[in-house]
């Protein structure tokens, strides 16, 4: 059994309705911790900061071809961000990051709880798709995601998973 399971966690799956109204896509996946106690913001760094070199030209992938189209990119940075990401709320347990384009807005939320020795980390992605070639371009990016989020947790996670989704309606790929 896990520690989480033997723990109660996994509930901690943030409401996308509180993080991003009128999201309509979602994914969320768990991993454990064994460092010192960290704040949410730390983690955050520490997942997105140092991706696996494969992410990482993933991105620059996507980024080429996104510019093509006006998207934003995504520079993998550090600073007022994490993981080129923009920080946009943070408290020792929760830090929001993401933004939003013409396609889509996304929200990151990377939750933690847990004893100081170890801590359950959460990450979520929130999506609200705003037209056609935002519903396309998660239905294209999907199946990559799900891959992405676990390989950015597992150098630093153990036992990473994917969290149920419980809310049908946020939780259609595409």
């Amino acid at each position: 059994m896990s520690l989480a399971a033997s723990r109660g966690w996994g509930s901690g799956m943030p409401d996308s309705g509180d993080i991003l109204p009128g999201a309509d896509w979602r994914d969320c996946f768990e991993g454990e911790m064994v460092t010192p106690e960290s704040s949410s913001l730390d983690v955050s760094r520490l997942l997105l900061d140092h991706p696996p070199a494969w992410i990482t030209s993933l991105m620059a992938l996507r980024n080429g071809v996104v510019s093509l189209f006006g998207l934003k990119t995504v520079e993998l940075a550090a600073g007022t961000s994490a993981g080129g990401f923009p920080v946009l709320s943070s408290t020792p347990q929760r830090t929001v990051l993401g933004f939003d384009d013409h396609h889509l807005d996304f929200r990151i939320v990377v939750d933690l709880e847990g004893a100081p020795n170890c801590q359950l980390v959460n990450v979520t992605t929130i999506v609200r798709r705003k037209n056609a070639f935002g519903r396309l371009y998660i239905f294209v990016v999907g199946p990559f995601h799900r891959r992405i989020v676990p390989a950015t947790m597992r150098p630093f996670c153990t036992n990473v998973r994917p969290v149920n989704i419980r809310d049908e309606t946020v939780s259609r790929p595409a």
